[in-house]
């Protein structure tokens, strides 16, 4: 494989991991932290138990940013005790859909980092997720980092950025019938069988409705933070 090949392999690749922290843990509320084109957001929930913790990164949709986005977890995280942090695109979305990887996955990598200094993160209840092109770069890396994230959760994507996939992730995906902004016979009824015939286990949501996340289908993506998940074949 030549140069070029392999630099670009490197930066989509995501170097940290959970770890034993070396810093106490950040108190609980909304963390702000600066980035180039604005602030990401870690929301810390009340009460979060002294042992291994879920995290759940979420990507927003084009022109969206953290403030606007953090809602849509938020409750979800409250309730279910999981660290949420919601990264800003250095543009107005996400790098490899402009044309390659570059700064929004080095920021990932960087705050990921912090995050693993503070809390002991479980490193079977890591999650990427995303809302419409938030939920395509979520696919696209969460493929190429599936060691690090055995958790995908697709809300109304439009495409997966093909290239050499990591690990055996589990994909949830949600998608409207009715979605005037990405329609699902060019979007996820594309996309859900290509990953079925790579041999990824997904869960495949449609829902009457358009370019949306609706509350239960949030709420059925997210049970694998439960204690009932059944085990896996």
């Amino acid at each position: 494989m030549g140069t070029a090949d392999a630099r670009e392999r490197r930066r989509e690749h995501l170097s940290s991991r959970p770890r034993l922290p070396l810093l106490d843990p950040l108190l609980p509320g909304v963390h702000a932290f600066d980035g180039s084109q604005g602030e990401h957001l870690l929301l810390v929930p009340t009460g979060l138990p002294d042992a291994p913790v879920p995290l759940v990164v979420f990507f927003h949709g084009s022109g969206a940013d953290p403030v606007r986005s953090l809602p849509v977890l938020e409750a979800e995280a409250q309730r279910l005790q999981f660290l949420l942090l919601v990264p800003k695109s250095f543009h107005y979305t996400w790098d490899v859909i402009l044309g390659g990887f570059g700064p929004d996955v080095t920021a990932l990598d960087t705050l990921l980092r912090r995050i693993f200094e503070h809390f002991p993160v479980d490193p079977d209840r890591v999650a990427l997720a995303g809302f419409s092109d938030g939920a395509s770069y979520a696919l696209t890396l969460g493929l190429l980092n599936g060691s690090l994230f055995p958790r995908i959760l697709a809300y109304s994507p439009g495409f997966v950025v093909p290239g050499q996939p990591d690990g055996s992730p589990r994909i949830f995906v949600s998608h409207g019938t009715a979605d005037p902004v990405l329609p699902i016979d060019r979007c996820s009824r594309r996309i859900v069988p290509e990953l079925r015939s790579l041999g990824y286990e997904v869960d495949y949501r449609e829902f009457d409705g358009g370019h949306e996340v609706p509350r239960n289908l949030l709420t059925a993506s997210l049970s694998f933070l439960g204690a009932s998940e059944p085990a896996a074949d």
